[in-house]
């Protein structure tokens, strides 16, 4: 047994109590916290003293669930908004699940979001990732492909009727996607998994209509970038409009 383990054994094992009382003294022992995600759930009840909400990494598909007296939530925060809260992580014994007691929360602000953006553009362009000589040559005339796009969307409509008038024949593998909000990136990545596995496409196409900075951020993900740019297939990116420019569009062979 590894040095400072607990004195434990098979035959002389330790109390569900116990360990769930261990785990709570040590999560008790990291103290307040600063911690930045996207709200994914928010529940505001008329009333109450507390208010809950689920925060999610966007980077990961984890979530903790975060409790807030009162006044501490900041009103113009909803689903899908960027937050950082100070917090004391908070162990239910009876429950053995992990938690936040929120002591103040921050939405994130258009300018921070932005800045943020460029910091990561300039970090992902210095290890090469925007390169040109990385692009690759779209298929002359690809018999199937790949479009990412959002269900029964006018992003879909376009791409499709565009490419079978220039591409009479062609097939299309069709993943439908969340295209904003806490799932988008989640979903988006595993459907260019999918498809970049599938040998008949040629080509993915990732498309969806414009919107505003934050409905868009999905598409400047540093996991979708990294994702796009391990492909082993071509990627198209048409993300919103020509002022648009996500950094899906620096990483695409085409934009």
């Amino acid at each position: 047994m590894p040095a400072g383990s607990p004195a434990t054994s098979a035959e002389s094992p330790w109390p569900v109590r116990v360990v769930a009382m261990k785990i709570g003294e040590w999560v008790g022992r990291l103290g307040e916290v600063w911690v930045d995600g996207q709200v994914a759930q928010l529940t505001r009840r008329p009333g109450l003293p507390t208010q809950f909400l689920t925060l999610r990494d966007p980077d990961a598909n984890i979530s903790l669930s975060v409790t807030c007296p009162r006044g501490v939530l900041p009103e113009d925060v909803s689903e899908g908004s960027r937050i950082v809260l100070r917090a004391r992580p908070d162990f239910w014994l009876e429950r053995g699940t992990l938690s936040l007691r929120a002591a103040e929360v921050r939405a994130v602000g258009l300018g921070a979001l932005l800045a943020r953006l460029e910091q990561l553009r300039r970090v992902l362009a210095a290890e090469g990732l925007f390169a040109p000589e990385r692009k690759r040559p779209l298929p002359f005339w690809p018999r199937t492909v790949g479009l990412i796009t959002g269900r029964a969307s006018a992003a879909e409509r376009d791409v499709v009727e565009n490419a079978r008038r220039r591409l009479p024949g062609v097939r299309f593998r069709i993943e439908n996607v969340a295209t904003q909000g806490v799932y988008a990136v989640s979903e988006v990545v595993e459907a260019l998994s999918r498809l970049d596995a599938d040998p008949e496409v040629e080509v993915v196409v990732i498309a969806r209509g414009g919107g505003s900075v934050e409905d868009l951020l999905p598409f400047s993900n540093e996991t979708l970038v990294r994702a796009v740019a391990a492909a082993r297939t071509p990627v198209v990116s048409a993300i919103g409009h020509e002022s648009d420019v996500p950094l899906l569009d620096h990483v695409a062979d085409v934009a």
